[in-house]
């Protein structure tokens, strides 16, 4: 096994002597942004879009990436080659940097760059046949009048509390609120539910973040002429879909089978999210060209 090799700043070191300074303001006040990029037979999935997103999300909080468009690519590349990724998961950082205490960013002078490309941790083979156990959280997402949702930030404190209130009533995803009660997302996913032939899924507005893989799917409802938007959607829209199934990095397309103690649908996976998972891994498999 190839020891990991983790870039910093414009150099790559090993997994020990990969370390960030305590006074870095992405670890005391989570001010940075962050990309989870998916590795298919050494080709990185929608790379572009990715990069779309996190240099979006960058200039909305102010923070300069302190490396262009090429140069992040280059580093992606070399960082993958590094770690003979065939398959696995990046995660690509960037932080204000080191500066004092207090929340003011002035006084970070050189944001940081972190990638990390690792194994990735997907849900077990099993539960894309009977599919996942999803509760609703306590915790809600944050309004789109305080922060928008579009933005992919190191502030995750909130998908960690969804997450526990998963684990503690033994499921396996949760799903967010907003203020206004309307389906956000979830802890690390997004959400689609299917109704009479027709593909819903949350707005930005409504808390969800613009996910890549929600995007791709989508893109792929449209190409197979399946009708797909975004909608406000409710509980009582996803107790009562046909089908219901979440997309991300790590879950690809995964079936849901229950949400909050109520059955989903007749069959899982549905006859849509069976198609869309195969549409998408058809997808995957073709796109791109491998970078080593």
């Amino acid at each position: 096994m190839t020891p990991m090799t983790i870039w910093i700043d414009g150099e790559l070191k090993s997994r020990d002597q990969a370390t960030v300074s305590v006074f870095d303001h992405g670890l005391l006040y989570g001010d940075g942004v962050f990309e989870g990029l998916r590795i298919y037979e050494r080709r990185i999935f929608r790379l572009e879009q990715h990069l779309d997103r996190l240099y979006d999300s960058a200039k909305a909080i102010a923070l300069d990436i302190p490396l262009g468009r090429p140069a992040m690519i280059e580093a992606l590349r070399a960082t993958v080659k590094a770690n003979q990724k065939e398959n696995g998961y990046i995660r690509l950082v960037v932080t204000r940097g080191v500066g004092d205490l207090g929340v003011d960013p002035t006084k970070c002078p050189n944001p940081s760059v972190i990638i990390i490309a690792t194994d990735i941790q997907v849900y077990p083979a099993a539960l894309y046949a009977k599919g996942v156990k999803v509760i609703t959280s306590a915790t809600r997402q944050v309004s789109h009048e305080a922060f928008d949702a579009r933005v992919k930030s190191l502030n995750y404190l909130k998908n960690v509390l969804a997450k526990i209130d998963a684990n503690r009533a033994g499921a396996h995803e949760a799903i967010m609120l907003n203020g206004d009660g309307f389906v956000g997302e979830c802890t690390a996913d997004n959400l689609f539910v299917v109704k009479h032939g027709t593909l819903l899924t949350p707005s930005p507005q409504d808390g969800a973040l613009q996910g890549v893989t929600r995007e791709t799917i989508l893109e792929l409802a449209g190409e197979a002429r399946i009708p797909g938007r975004e909608a406000r959607l409710t509980r009582y829209d996803v107790y009562t879909a046909d089908e219901c199934f979440l997309t991300g990095t790590g879950a690809e397309v995964m079936p849901i089978a229950e949400v909050d103690g109520r059955r989903i649908g007749s069959v899982t996976p549905g006859p849509l999210t069976k198609r869309l998972l195969d549409a998408f891994h058809a997808l995957v498999r073709r796109e791109g060209d491998p970078i080593w």
